[in-house]
């Protein structure tokens, strides 16, 4: 397995007025095989930092590299090289889940054996299967949002940037994304995901980065962080806490 980071941001300054930056010197790193959690309170800079990734928002200053290529020198191999999850699902309300997911994998050219056996899969794993040749408009918001999730995964980038995911999905329908996401992780995928479910995502990530007021104020390890707080023995919800109210 590579070791050069899946994801590279370097200096990212930006946001949506050239004046008022959301972002100040943003650097973070997701390496392969590598799942990252990105922390932080409402208007963090979390989504913003997810929108120049995708290429949503341009960088007024830095750089971002997915697979050593920036998204002005090879856009092609940029985006097919990631997947992404939004908080709130979007889909076409005249297209069935089937016909959704079939149109993402034709558009990461997924092999027709490929596709078949991981929308199988996929619809099987979120109980989905029932509801393949249903039209969007018909689903329940949940619904709607595994949708999505099948979507990202039908592909097999090496980045999943995933954006608070659990919003609407019921518990089986979480605990099914956890352990899909960490089976993925265990063949060399990256994910960097957003949550504010600490509790939920301390177990699962490798290491987490904590913006605050659009800067990364720590990163590293549950262990590392709390260490370098001088807070050893906190689980991630306490740490977070103590490091955007406590003043550490």
């Amino acid at each position: 397995m590579s070791t050069a980071p899946v994801l590279q941001i370097t200096g990212l300054s930006g946001g949506y007025s050239l004046n008022k930056p959301v972002l100040h010197d943003i650097g973070l790193q997701v390496q392969p095989g590598e799942m990252v959690g990105l922390i932080g309170l409402n208007g963090a800079g979390k989504s913003t930092t997810m929108k120049h990734i995708l290429g949503l928002m341009s960088p007024h200053k830095g750089e971002i590299t997915v697979q050593g290529k920036t998204r002005s020198s090879d856009p092609e191999a940029y985006h097919g090289a990631l997947s992404f999850v939004p908080e709130s699902p979007l889909l076409y309300e005249e297209m069935t889940v089937r016909e959704h997911v079939e149109f993402t994998a034709r558009a990461y050219g997924v092999e027709q054996s490929d596709y078949e056996s991981r929308s199988s899969r996929l619809a099987a794993l979120f109980n989905m299967d029932d509801k393949m040749d249903t039209l969007s408009s018909h689903l329940s918001k949940g619904m709607k949002q595994k949708v999505m999730i099948m979507c990202a995964f039908v592909a097999r980038p090496a980045l999943y940037v995933i954006d608070e995911p659990f919003l609407g999905l019921d518990p089986l329908g979480i605990r099914s994304l956890l352990d899909f996401m960490l089976e993925l992780k265990n063949t060399g995928a990256s994910i960097l995901l957003s949550s504010h479910i600490l509790s939920t995502i301390e177990n699962y990530c490798d290491r987490f980065i904590v913006l605050h007021r659009g800067k990364v104020i720590a990163q590293g390890t549950l262990a590392e962080m709390t260490a370098a707080a001088g807070l050893q023995g906190l689980n991630l919800e306490q740490l977070f806490y103590e490091l955007v109210q406590g003043g550490k």
